[in-house]
């Protein structure tokens, strides 16, 4: 079984939306053969990937980086959406942190660029706005040789 794991940006901007769903698709081989897809469900990227995963037959692993990590969520759509995903998950690995903090995000993307055969990176290119942001697992993920695949739509920028 072939494992990709995600880790990316909360907010995408619409004008890259086309190239990461493409780039998503792509990754995930259109849905050919046996997948696993690792994700936290953070909004954003991971909770596309994981629904988009879903669709192609993947099976679901998600990693919980902590305890209170619904909590970490502002938006009630994304948390709705959060649930949702984790209903239908084949897999759940919590981590031990009691509380979402950086080091608790880190070692989530950590655990998913461990446990993958390769990552997908929706990323800018720029570096991480905190520590276990999508910067800082690329560069983990890459110092291990983990196959990195970056997504990613040239010319549009984060705000």
């Amino acid at each position: 079984m072939k494992r990709i794991g995600v880790t990316g940006h909360r907010d995408i901007p619409p004008e890259a939306m086309p190239h990461v769903l493409a780039g998503m698709k792509s990754a995930l081989g259109g849905g050919q053969g046996a997948l696993e897809a690792l994700s936290s469900l953070a909004e954003g990227a991971d909770q596309i990937f994981a629904d988009m995963a879903l669709a192609f037959g993947a099976e679901l692993t998600v990693v919980i980086p902590s305890g209170d990590y619904e909590e970490s969520f502002g938006d009630p759509c994304a948390l709705a959406r959060y649930r949702r995903l984790l209903r239908r998950a084949g897999r759940e690995v919590r981590l031990a942190f009691p509380h979402s903090t950086d080091e608790a995000y880190y070692a989530a993307g950590v655990y998913v660029a461990d446990h993958c055969d390769r990552l997908l990176a929706v990323w800018d290119g720029r570096p991480a706005r905190g520590l276990g942001g999508t910067g800082d697992i690329v560069r983990y993920a890459r110092e291990r040789g983990r196959p990195v695949t970056v997504v990613w739509c040239d010319g549009v920028e984060r705000t």
